[in-house]
């Protein structure tokens, strides 16, 4: 069996980690980057009619000032998001089932939304809502990530951003068999590897799905 390589920050990696493991896969850490909190004020609350959450990050290291925002419903770009915000207290209007462009364009328009994101926030493409993003937390890459695991696994892109990394680190492609949680993620690494596949939808649990009959693919004689 191939093993699963999980290169998303902590604590998610090691959240990934267990599950993989609870589906029997040989599942190692190898994070790329490093996410930290970034000092932000509460805007009035009053100037927006919801909360847009494309990540969980927001609210694992937005600190003590989420409090002042309970009285926004959420908007969450995809299940775990929208799990990690009714975790956190938060009342949730709308769960997207993709990416930031599909939500938003299944909600009302006209709505006046405060985004807590991170710094490499991507700007949604033609929101017919009024967007105000504030920076709450920051991924800086981590120097030298042991990557020893790599040649012979499947690898879980997370994010574009990620896929360009790995890609820039990962050395021999053709042995490595890749498993993007969006297109877009899937896309980021480029051409030369063993495989690259797509999961069915952008959660956890489908990268996982999808790691775990890669993982028990015959390679072919």
């Amino acid at each position: 069996m191939r093993p699963v390589l999980v290169l998303r920050p902590e604590p998610a990696a090691s959240v990934t980690v267990g599950r993989a493991q609870a589906l029997g896969l040989d599942a190692i850490a190898a994070p790329l980057f490093e996410v930290e909190p970034v000092a932000w004020q509460t805007p009035d609350t009053s100037d927006f009619d919801g909360l847009l959450l494309t990540s969980a990050n927001a609210l694992r290291f937005g600190g003590e000032q989420l409090e002042e925002l309970r009285a926004l419903q959420v908007y969450a770009v995809g299940q775990a998001t929208a799990e990690a915000a009714r975790a956190a207290g938060f009342d949730l209007a709308a769960t997207g089932r993709a990416d930031v462009d599909c939500l938003l364009g299944s909600i009302d328009a006209g709505l006046k939304l405060l985004h807590l994101c991170g710094a490499d926030r991507r700007e949604p493409v033609d929101a017919r809502q009024s967007i105000t993003p504030v920076l709450v937390y920051r991924s800086r890459p981590i120097l030298a990530p042991d990557l020893s695991a790599a040649p012979g696994s499947v690898a879980l892109i997370h994010s574009p951003r990620a896929g360009r990394r790995f890609a820039d680190l990962a050395g021999d492609r053709s042995s490595i068999a890749i498993a993007g949680i969006s297109r877009a993620a899937a896309d980021a690494v480029g051409a030369g590897w063993k495989s690259i596949d797509v999961a069915g939808q952008p959660s956890d649990e489908a990268l996982l799905a999808l790691a775990a009959r890669l993982c028990n693919k015959p390679d072919p004689e």
